[in-house]
């Protein structure tokens, strides 16, 4: 059996800092072959560490999201998992927010995930399995009016991780959302651990190792989830 077929593929967009990053070392030291993506050399320099390949785009941008997609198909022929991972949408008040950026929201945190899986499902059924992890925000459930562009859109995330679970299980192909709290990938005040009932900040790791369990088979089970991995702040039950 040739490489191509013995080690599973991984593409990861957003993936040359923060969490995108701490995915792919994990997923790198479980065996998987990396595609990378950013707007910046970052994705490079992690590609060239971890021996993957590398495209310079952004998700919000249809022409990225194929040029990432077809980078991993020439390098590797297939797509085993998917890491659907975006920057930070605009942020204001909530009725000052433009008609431009809330749609700049639409099309990093919804369509990004619509485009990815219209190109990425096919060679999924072909192969007879295949999963996608999309990383969201705790706050996609329980709104705050300080991301209203995420809040909005990371909920819709959600909503379409479900449909698709529902169209594509059957056929061996799973998709769920992690909802990362506050992470180290990010500085915070050093106040924002106290309002955490475990009175710490998450660690990228650990947001690296959840989504490494949600694209294993031992996770064969799980899909349409939206998993929280906020050290308890999220209320919702």
């Amino acid at each position: 059996m040739s490489d191509k077929t013995e080690r599973p593929v991984a593409l990861i967009t957003g993936g040359g800092r923060g969490m995108g990053a701490a995915i792919a070392r994990e997923l790198h030291g479980q065996g998987y072959r990396l595609a990378l993506m950013s707007p910046s050399e970052s994705c490079e320099a992690l590609a060239a560490e971890l021996e993957g390949v590398a495209f310079r785009g952004v998700a919000e941008e249809a022409k990225d999201i194929q040029g990432i997609f077809d980078a991993t198909m020439t390098a590797y022929g297939r797509i085993d998992a998917v890491v659907n991972h975006t920057g930070h949408p605009p942020k204001g008040d909530l009725l000052d927010i433009s008609d431009e950026q809330w749609t700049l929201g639409s099309d990093m945190m919804v369509l990004s995930l619509v485009r990815m899986a219209r190109l990425v499902t096919p060679v999924m059924l072909g192969q007879g399995k295949g999963a996608f992890v999309n990383i969201t925000t705790f706050a996609a459930y329980e709104p705050s009016l300080v991301f209203p562009v995420s809040c909005t859109y990371r909920a819709a995330a959600g909503a379409f991780t479900k449909l698709y679970s529902d169209r594509y299980a059957a056929s061996g192909i799973r998709m769920n959302c992690i909802l990362p709290g506050y992470i180290d990938s990010l500085n915070h005040k050093p106040e924002t651990a106290e309002k955490i009932p475990m009175k710490r900040v998450g660690l990228v790791e650990e947001i690296a190792k959840t989504a490494a369990f949600l694209l294993s088979d031992g996770a064969g089970y799980i899909t349409g989830q939206n998993i929280r991995v906020d050290g308890g702040v999220t209320r919702h039950v």
